[in-house]
């Protein structure tokens, strides 16, 4: 036997086999149709990237034939790649701007928003800075630039350094209008994700942050969550106090957008009911943010109900 041509050919009747199964896109086993993976592009917000994934992966679980990429990039970025129908469900951590739905008119986009999540965006120090509870009045002119030392607030004699995030972010943009509402330090250093600012107040004595809740809840022992009140004659409350989730001063909707109604049955309906269910609710609970409220639900409800 001539084992050189032997080996010729069964190489050549596995090149065979392989061309019948993409020409045909059918099992060379089977003769079965093969069939194709949907998929879901989501893309956006840092904050909600890692519960987003957390959603994604516990749904693919059930679903094995849909692929599902979460990608951040903050909430301008993911918003303005739904505009230009580059992905299918946009995340975001702060609500859409009006100029944005306008450009999403020209681009004949019907934006729908649905709320997925609940986040009490939490103020972080350095676990040896003394301070653990500030106003929103304090916070305004720490990040106005206006307090620039932490001795003036009862704390240590050190200058204090921000860190908060970049302008494309939507926590950027809600903290800037919420709590700020105005300009921001020159001083402050932007950061690109919520990890980036945790790790740097961790190695910063005289460092704070702003990050969504689901990055400190499981981090009380690595830096000090401020407690924060409306006004001084307000109750100081923590981020982390569940009991207290409709009285925290600096508490907001997260947010996904999709670029038209989604259809019923379609991926992006799936996955979205699978997000506001009993389940999916639960993960966000898991990941620690907030589960949402009942005016929450309604906004959803009378979304799902037109569809």
């Amino acid at each position: 036997m001539n084992y050189k041509y032997l080996g010729v050919g069964i190489i050549l009747l596995i090149l065979l086999i392989s061309g019948f199964y993409i020409i045909n896109n059918k099992s060379p086993l089977t003769g079965n149709a093969v069939k194709n993976s949907d998929s879901l592009e989501i893309k956006g917000s840092d904050t909600l990237l890692q519960v987003v994934s957390n959603l994604a992966e516990s749904y693919s679980n059930e679903n094995k034939n849909t692929k599902l990429s979460v990608t951040g990039g903050g909430s301008g970025g993911g918003i303005a790649s739904l505009i230009n129908g580059e992905i299918n469900i946009a995340d975001a951590s702060r609500k859409i701007k009006d100029e944005e739905l306008a450009n999403a008119e020209k681009n004949g986009r019907d934006i729908w928003e649905f709320i997925i999540a609940r986040d009490m965006l939490s103020l972080i120090v350095n676990k040896d800075n003394p301070i653990d509870k500030l106003t929103k009045g304090q916070l305004a002119k720490i990040y106005s630039g206006q307090i620039t030392n932490w001795k003036e607030l009862g704390g240590n004699d050190q200058k204090i350094t921000l860190y908060g995030r970049q302008s494309t972010s939507g926590t950027y943009v809600f903290f800037m209008e919420h709590v700020i509402k105005g300009d921001y330090s020159p001083e402050m250093r932007n950061l690109e994700g919520n990890q980036a600012i945790l790790d740097s107040v961790k190695q910063d004595k005289s460092g704070i942050g702003y990050v969504g809740v689901g990055y400190v809840a499981d981090k009380q022992n690595e830096v000090r969550i401020i407690k924060v009140a409306e006004n001084e004659n307000s109750e100081y409350i923590s981020p982390i106090d569940k009991s207290k989730i409709n009285q925290y001063s600096i508490s907001r909707p997260l947010y996904q957008y999709t670029a038209k109604k989604p259809e019923k049955n379609s991926e992006v309906f799936k996955f979205i009911n699978f997000e506001l269910s009993e389940e999916g609710q639960k993960i966000v609970e898991n990941a620690g943010f907030d589960t949402l409220l009942p005016s929450d639900k309604e906004h959803n409800q009378e979304l799902i109900s037109k569809i």
